[in-house]
């Protein structure tokens, strides 16, 4: 069995979690809030705990491989007695049989605990509220979506990132082309010119977000971006308290490469905005060296909603720290076809109608 942390009410011995709403922890039977800092110092005193070692020898023939799966984890809930099961990942949990919200420790302590978290400023009511509003003002929408659609879960999530800062110093050279086009009695011209621009500059880059845990997806998550890192506070336990929460299990190392990516993108798309009055900028080849790199462990809020229509699932995932929604939705195809031909019959008309103003003209 591993460690568990529960954070409780000192007046009436409830479980206390933390409020978005009003930025501390809250007990929900007494109404009691507590300030964060309150419970900096407890946080402080549980990293100075040390677990027991007390080692025993087992039986010869003994075999204890099927006693928990490589991937599972039991935990015993301290105010119930039940049992919590969890992967090998999961940090931040709720009892199965009394609710109570449970914090896994090994799992966000010494080497695997946070540098930062962004602290949850939106709860589910407003999870739900978004998820009805991303519905509205979409056309190709099946009607009956709204109405049989079944959220099957709406959880709080603080997902593992990696933030990775660096400057940048880049060199880069662009292709460019300018097109003029004119006309005469008799014939339509084309004149496309081509340039090579070369740009070098330095940039530096905070907080590029990459996501480390397997289970979200990439483009998902990076659809909520941005996160304001201004409103990251040193990472604390009972952030986590009322919330799921999970450690990473991709590496830093792992993510490199994709914070690689996002830096040479964003080089290339900042230098080539200096690049005006051309009718297209393409990089051919570019250079960037960083520098002074640095990495930092955060968790960051995340509302995930799971929903099931017609026996198909949709994911849902809101920015629990500015509203952001994003989610891919089930289209009616019969309401498509109809916008299609209704769009192109338009501009049909519209040809037909110029054509015959301009036979009359001649």
């Amino acid at each position: 069995m591993a460690t568990l942390q529960e954070y409780k009410c000192p007046n009436c011995g409830g479980a206390i979690t933390f409020d978005s709403s009003l930025q501390k922890m809250k007990c929900p039977y007494c109404d009691t809030e507590f300030e964060m800092e309150t419970l900096a110092a407890y946080d402080a005193a549980l990293n100075q705990d040390r677990p027991d070692d007390i080692q025993w020898t087992p039986e010869q023939n003994a075999d204890y491989s099927n006693m928990d799966g490589e991937n599972i984890l039991s935990y015993v809930c301290n105010s119930c007695g039940g049992e919590i099961i969890g992967d090998a990942n999961t940090a931040a949990t709720s009892c199965p049989f009394c609710g109570n919200p449970v914090v896994m420790m090994g799992k966000v302590s010494g080497a695997l605990k946070p540098d930062l978290v962004i602290p949850f400023r939106l709860d589910k009511a407003a999870a739900k509220a978004s998820l009805a509003k991303h519905f509205q003002g979409k056309r190709l929408l099946p009607k009956v979506f709204k109405s049989e659609n079944h959220i099957d879960e709406v959880r709080g999530l603080y997902v593992p990132f990696w933030l990775f800062d660096a400057e940048a110093d880049a060199h880069i050279r662009y292709k460019a082309t300018t097109v003029r086009t004119w006309s005469d009695s008799n014939y339509n011209y084309t004149k496309t010119s081509y340039y090579s621009l070369l740009r070098d500059g330095s940039l530096s880059f905070q907080g590029i977000p990459v996501d480390g845990s397997e289970k979200m997806p990439n483009d998902l998550m990076e659809s909520l971006e941005p996160f304001d890192l201004s409103g990251a506070v040193d990472f604390q336990t009972a952030y986590l308290a009322g919330y799921f929460a999970d450690k990473y299990d991709v590496s830093r190392e792992d993510c490199m490469p994709r914070a690689d990516q996002r830096v040479k993108a964003s080089t290339e798309d900042a230098f080539a905005a200096t690049a005006t009055g051309y009718s297209s900028v393409r990089a051919e080849a570019s250079s960037i060296v960083t520098k002074n790199g640095r990495v930092r462990y955060a968790l960051l809020p995340v509302w995930i909603l799971n929903t099931t229509w017609r026996g198909q699932k949709y994911l849902f995932a809101m920015n629990g720290q500015t509203g952001k929604f994003v989610g891919n939705l089930p289209m009616d195809k019969g309401a498509w076809r109809r916008w299609f031909f209704g769009i192109f019959a338009g501009v049909a008309a519209a040809v037909i109608g110029l054509s015959v103003l301009l036979y009359f003209l001649h």
